[in-house]
């Protein structure tokens, strides 16, 4: 103890000093911590220090603390290197330390210019205590405990944090995070933080305080965590930085609570006052605006500007001048307040702006109310008087309407000469119309003179919209004037078109009487020559030209015809434009002058071109001609040959017993001749594709079409391919089952004499009836029908309902032929094998021909007995599944 410093506010902690020196541990963090503090001063005079034994030896950086932490000037430091100067700038240190009552314990100069750890860190944990840790006091207790109490009470809320001393108390780092939480919860998210993470809860704390605080690291996380007892000097001087960076926020935040609450008394009353400034000038511009509008008693002479300014008043009465003595009383209200709250503030007595005081408002407003007075009677007189004045002008207008609702459109029908442009009847009941109105002008006529006597009485009454009703009087006088003018002009205009009109409808009539057989001529005239005429032979084309030459001679006659007609047309025209009138449609007719002219037009146009259609169709008929008997000549011959080659070969299925090869022999022959006689159709072709090309369809020069060739020419082919193919499978049949010639020729005529069309296939009842034929005995009963249905499953296993001559052939030689069997091929393989039970493929390919050798290799299953030998093959299942006993 006697080799530390001492002072009063540390002596109770002498005893864990001690032992925290002696203990590397403790030390190791202590220079840390220490380092850490000094340079977070010493940083705001631009340096640091990193080595803390060896930085403080020359003194110049400890004065620099010193100066730094202190606010004051210390004497000026020795510049020179040697040892007395060192010793000289440390002494100087450790007097100003002594200046401000710390008592310093067997610290001196030597030591620390010595470098001497331990007196170096006990000087540094001094100047901590003088000034930083020494001002802090919390309800009388040193500063120390005041230091812990203030920890205590900032981390109460957190119930897993627990503060009794600075070592244990702080190793899981939960402590740390809890203050900077208690003061700026933005910046950490306790409650995430565990327990079970101290080293995550330091270095979170450590950060956090480092980059928003302003705190730099002076505990080092690991060592904190590792060590059985952390360092409490280190741990109080880390917190001390907690502590000052906190509570100068909450030293700072209490005097700006007091000025704040200081000025929100004097703003609430300078807002008092600008309020009254406010409302007392707003009433009086209120007061100043209405007060005139009051003292007027005048109107703009009308009902409904009298009645707007009567109910403008009730407004004001209603809902302007209400609020308006509200905020009077409002107003007087306020005034008193503020002047209660600057008497109790100790402020001076507010007085407002000239021409604002309270007794200014109260004169104003006696001065409106003289002003209301007596208003509201004069108004309802004046609208009595001007009730019965507009009475007057309603019924002006009201007559002023009703005439002008009947003049409407008078003056554009008389003006109108809609007469030009009607038929006759139309006009004449046009003219029956305007007598009808020349009747009611004349009784319209006192209605006019009403108006106006009216109108010259509101003159008299000097109504305010007089000048209105002058010129809507003198609009209707006029207008009546020209009425009776229109009406005259209108009555000589329809006598003079009735005349014309007379003219033109005995016009219209003669020519309807004319045009309408011309124009039937006209039109059967048209028709023939656009007449599509079909002919098959060169003398109906000449009895269509005769035809036409006939019609050619009556063209003259009907050319003068049609210049009569058009004459009549040409003179209704002219008179319609001679006086203005409308060219309408002839009423007894729908035939114009134009539908006569562009038929005529077209009809002497249509004559040259029928004389060319007839010209061109002579020559057609006369090629087709041609064409006729050059395709029937060469069909005559087609046709005959090709029945002929038919009949020739059919004869040979049912000819009397010719041999099979025969029949081949014959087949073939027709063959030959039918490919030889191929050229002919092919020249019949391109004879029918130019009958075809010009549209022939009906040659009576032979009754064959190339149709009826193409199909008995397809017949001819389809006959010989087909007798050729079945001859060909009668003679394999014959030959592979050893039937013989007879019997063949007696199943084809068996069925040949049932099939009874020529179709080559027997239906179920006439196969039947061909079996018993042959000998079989089917019996007439239920067994019978059995037997019967056996046999056709056999012959026809797709249910057609018939069956071919093929699949008859096939069934009869099954049924009389001796057939190999499955142990006789299997004999024969045994006979070549040396009566082994395997057989090889040398020996096949010795004893075959080479393609049946190589059939027999690739299908046989290899031999899998006791004696087989390498490449022995299974003949014995070959022969089984060659008979489809088995599986090959």
């Amino acid at each position: 103890m006697d080799d530390y410093p001492s002072d009063g506010y540390v002596d109770e902690e002498e005893e864990w000093d001690r032992e925290g020196l002696l203990d590397p541990a403790w030390e190791k963090q202590q220079k840390k911590t220490f380092t850490a503090w000094c340079n977070s001063h010493l940083r705001k005079a631009g340096t640091q220090i990193e080595d803390i034994d060896e930085d403080f030896r020359n003194g110049l950086k400890l004065m620099l603390l010193l100066e730094v932490i202190s606010g004051e000037q210390l004497p000026r430091p020795d510049r020179g290197k040697m040892r007395f100067h060192k010793i000289a700038n440390v002494n100087k240190a450790l007097d100003f330390i002594a200046s401000k009552g710390v008592r310093l314990v067997s610290i001196g100069a030597e030591e620390i210019v010595d470098g001497n750890c331990k007196m170096t860190l006990g000087m540094i944990w001094t100047i901590i205590l003088r000034f930083a840790i020494q001002d802090i006091t919390v309800e009388e207790l040193t500063a120390k405990e005041g230091l812990l109490l203030w920890c205590q009470r900032k981390t109460a809320p957190y119930k897993n944090v627990n503060v009794q001393n600075f070592h244990m108390s702080w190793k899981d780092g939960l402590a740390f995070c809890a203050l900077i939480h208690r003061h700026r919860p933005e910046l950490i998210d306790y409650y995430k933080l565990s327990r079970e993470n101290p080293l995550e809860n330091l270095n979170t704390a450590f950060n956090v305080a480092e980059q928003h605080l302003d705190i730099p690291r002076m505990l080092d996380p690991e060592d904190m965590v590792n060590s059985v007892k952390p360092d409490e000097r280190s741990v109080m001087a880390y917190v001390s930085s907690y502590y000052h960076a906190f509570s100068g926020a909450q030293q700072a935040e209490t005097a700006a609570n007091r000025i704040c609450k200081v000025l929100k008394v004097n703003q609430e009353n300078e807002r008092l006052m600008e309020e009254y400034e406010r409302l007392a000038s707003d009433l009086l511009e209120w007061i100043k605006k209405t007060t005139p509008w009051l003292e007027n008693r005048t109107t703009d002479n009308t009902l409904p500007g009298t009645q707007r300014k009567l109910e403008e008043f009730r407004d004001y009465r209603r809902k302007h001048k209400p609020p308006k003595l509200e905020d009077k009383a409002r107003l007087e209200n306020s005034f008193n307040t503020l002047q209660t709250r600057l008497r109790l503030s100790n402020r001076p007595a507010y007085l407002p702006t000239e021409g604002k005081m309270v007794s200014d408002i109260a004169n104003a407003w006696k001065g409106l109310e003289l002003a209301e007075k007596g208003f509201e009677e004069w108004l309802l007189s004046e609208l009595q008087r001007l009730e019965r004045l507009d009475h007057l002008a309603q019924k002006f207008r009201h007559r002023c309407e009703i005439h002008e609702e009947w003049a409407e459109g008078k003056e554009d029908m008389l003006q109108s000469q809609d007469y030009l442009k009607c038929r006759l009847n139309e006009l004449k009941a046009m003219k029956k119309k305007h007598e009808a109105f020349e009747s009611d002008l004349a009784a319209h006529q006192d209605r006019v003179e009403q108006i106006a006597a009216i109108a010259q009485e509101l003159n008299v009454l000097h109504y305010h919209d007089v000048q209105t009703v002058n010129t809507r009087c003198q609009l209707i006088c006029d207008q009546w004037d020209r009425l009776g003018t229109l009406t005259a002009q209108r009555r000589q205009g329809l006598e003079e078109a009735e005349k014309i009109l007379e003219k033109i409808d005995q016009l219209y009539l003669d020519f309807a009487k004319r045009a309408a057989p011309f124009n039937n001529w006209l039109d059967g005239a048209k028709e023939d020559l656009l007449d599509m005429f079909i002919v098959h032979s060169i003398e109906e084309i000449q009895d269509l030209v005769e035809a036409h030459e006939q019609f050619k001679g009556t063209l003259g006659e009907a050319d003068k015809e049609f210049n009569s007609i058009m004459n009549l047309a040409n003179e209704v025209q002219r008179l319609c434009q001679q006086y203005g009138l409308t060219l309408r449609e002839n009423p007894y007719t729908t035939v114009s002058p134009s539908d006569i002219s562009n038929k005529w037009g077209e009809v002497k146009q249509l004559v040259p071109k029928r004389d060319r259609t007839l010209h061109d169709e002579r020559i057609k008929q006369e090629n087709n001609e041609r064409l006729r008997r050059q395709f029937a000549q060469k069909a005559n011959i087609v046709g005959p040959w090709i029945e002929n080659q038919l009949d020739g070969v059919a004869s040979i299925g049912v000819a009397a017993r010719t041999s099979l090869e025969e029949q081949l022999n014959k087949l073939r022959q027709f063959e030959k001749a039918t490919e030889q006689y191929r050229v002919h159709m092919d020249e019949l072709e391109r004879y029918n594709e130019e009958v075809q090309e010009s549209l022939i369809f009906e040659n009576r020069y032979t009754h064959y079409t190339m149709e009826t060739l193409r199909v008995g020419w397809e017949q001819l082919l389809t006959a010989i391919a087909r007798n050729i193919n079945e001859v060909e499978n009668q003679i394999l049949t014959r030959d592979s089952k050893g039937i013989s010639e007879e019997q063949m020729n007696e199943f084809r005529v068996s069925f040949n004499h049932f099939d009874k069309n020529r179709s080559r296939r027997l239906e179920p009842k006439e196969f039947k009836a061909c079996l018993v034929s042959l000998g079989y005995n089917i019996r007439d009963d239920r067994q019978g029908d059995a037997d019967f249905q056996r046999i056709m499953s056999i012959v026809d296993p797709n249910n057609s309902g018939y069956v071919t001559f093929e699949a008859f052939l096939d069934f009869m030689t099954r049924e009389t032929a001796d057939t190999d069997t499955a142990e006789q091929v299997m004999q024969s393989f045994k006979i070549l094998a040396g009566d082994k039970p395997f057989i090889t493929a040398q020996i096949l390919r010795q004893e075959l021909p080479p393609d049946q050798a190589e059939y027999c290799i690739q299908r046989m299953a290899p031999y899998t007995g006791r004696d087989a030998v390498p490449g022995a093959l299974d003949y014995m299942s070959f022969s089984t599944a060659l008979y489809g006993e088995s599986d090959l």
